[in-house]
């Protein structure tokens, strides 16, 4: 006899309302499903992704979803060993769980945090008899050998392709967030028909921009009559910043030009050694803000800057650009010309596109957007309406209830 009712298995190391940018897109869409009246669940660590020190209870439903919380070690994010530790005592954890809890035609989403949990997945759902989606935010181990920043030899990396693609590859369905995202799985020889491009969202935006005069934030820090570029969220290895070195120096005799970099990462300290070294007075820094004030803050902002190294095109698409959108500001970003960002900017016509390394291209790009406010009024409303369009949150849950309910059907069925 068929259950009435299947359940949906998020897997995900992290899981708190209101705490990092993607583990709020897990909490929107988890609740967002179970309003709609899916049975779902998730499973993830007793950890948060700041590693502040806390006792999240091992099962509580929040919001109608049933959360399970995996004992791991809990070294944070300081150290490699500290973190591969917690990572395989995720792994150990998530294998005995899944093993335990998984009926046949469950659905497990495998969100790509920690890095190839797909691989855990894939197995729990052909010894239970349940449906595998994959939902990647990143490619991994390809984002580790881009970056350096896991040495590992080319025989590992191999094993390790081998073992993610042969996880891709028993999915009903592999979940990428943009088109160069997908062509790069299809190139590793996942058929198209099982790959499905669903962009992330952004959770604010349900109200209509803030004028930039309204910000709270840009009157505190007295930038009211300056035109003010700003970035905002995490710098990281992912990302060019040596770009806004240059590109402060170069404009650092326009006093009506200031840069706000607000948020944290590797490359945001060393940006701000950079600025203090360099005495460039033109460049302010904030920590992270609270989420209730990501509005006021995404609205100080006359022009928002978005990075990406040329070599993680297709393996990486920073999710603070919907962000932007939302707050309905011209995007400038630094990358691949024929990026996913750079291709999703040229048909909207909502910013601009500067290649990586270009400083004279991005400061010329400032220069242009300060000088033609009509400009940046055009290009400020046509992001807001690709925001509506294409990247609201409610259009991005109703397609992901379209493919797990379609999914459950197939179950049905068979």
């Amino acid at each position: 006899m068929r259950r009435a009712t299947r359940r949906v298995f998020f897997v995900n190391r992290f899981f708190y309302p209101d705490e990092s940018a993607t583990s709020q897109l897990l909490s929107d869409l988890a609740f967002g499903l179970a309003d709609s009246g899916m049975d779902v669940h998730v499973v993830c660590s007793r950890a948060l992704y700041d590693g502040a020190p806390t006792r999240l209870q091992p099962r509580e439903t929040i919001r109608g979803v049933a959360v399970h919380r995996l004992w791991t070690t809990r070294f944070g994010r300081a150290g490699l060993l500290g973190r591969a530790t917690d990572y395989l005592t995720f792994y150990i954890s998530c294998a005995f769980m899944l093993g335990w809890w998984l009926q046949k035609e469950d659905v497990i989403v495998a969100k790509t945090d920690p890095p190839l949990i797909s691989i855990v997945a894939a197995l729990a759902a052909r010894l239970k008899g349940a449906i595998l989606v994959n939902w990647l935010q990143d490619v991994f181990p390809e984002v580790a050998t881009a970056l350096g920043a896991v040495p590992m030899p080319s025989i590992v990396q191999r094993w390790l392709r081998g073992l993610r693609d042969r996880s891709l590859l028993s999915a009903s369905v592999n979940v990428v967030i943009g088109e160069r995202m997908q062509e790069f799985i299809v190139g590793r020889g996942v058929s198209a028909a099982r790959t499905v491009v669903i962009e992330n969202w952004a959770s604010i935006g349900k109200q209509a921009p803030i004028r930039a005069a309204d910000s709270h934030l840009r009157r505190r820090l007295g930038l009211q009559e300056k035109f003010v570029v700003g970035y905002s969220g995490n710098l990281g290895r992912a990302h060019e910043y040596e770009i806004f070195i240059d590109t402060a120096r170069a404009l650092l005799g326009q006093r009506e030009i200031q840069f706000l970099f607000i948020g944290g990462g590797v490359h945001m300290n060393q940006l701000r050694d950079a600025a203090a070294q360099l005495a460039l007075t033109n460049m302010h820094f904030l920590p992270y803000q609270p989420r209730d004030a990501l509005e006021d803050s995404l609205g100080a902002v006359d022009l928002h800057l978005v990075s990406l190294r040329p070599c993680l095109e297709g393996l990486i698409v920073p999710s603070k650009f919907y962000g932007i959108l939302a707050a309905g500001r011209p995007v400038a970003f630094v990358g691949d010309p024929d990026g996913e960002l750079a291709r999703v900017i040229g048909r909207a016509h909502c910013g601009l596109v500067v290649r990586s390394g270009d400083s004279a291209g991005l400061a010329h790009g400032i220069e242009l957007l300060r000088t033609r406010p009509d400009l940046r009024v055009t290009y400020g409303a046509a992001a807001r309406d690709l925001m509506d369009g294409h990247h609201g949150e409610s259009r991005a849950i109703a397609r992901w209830s379209e493919l797990l309910r379609r999914g459950l059907n197939d179950a049905n069925s068979s």
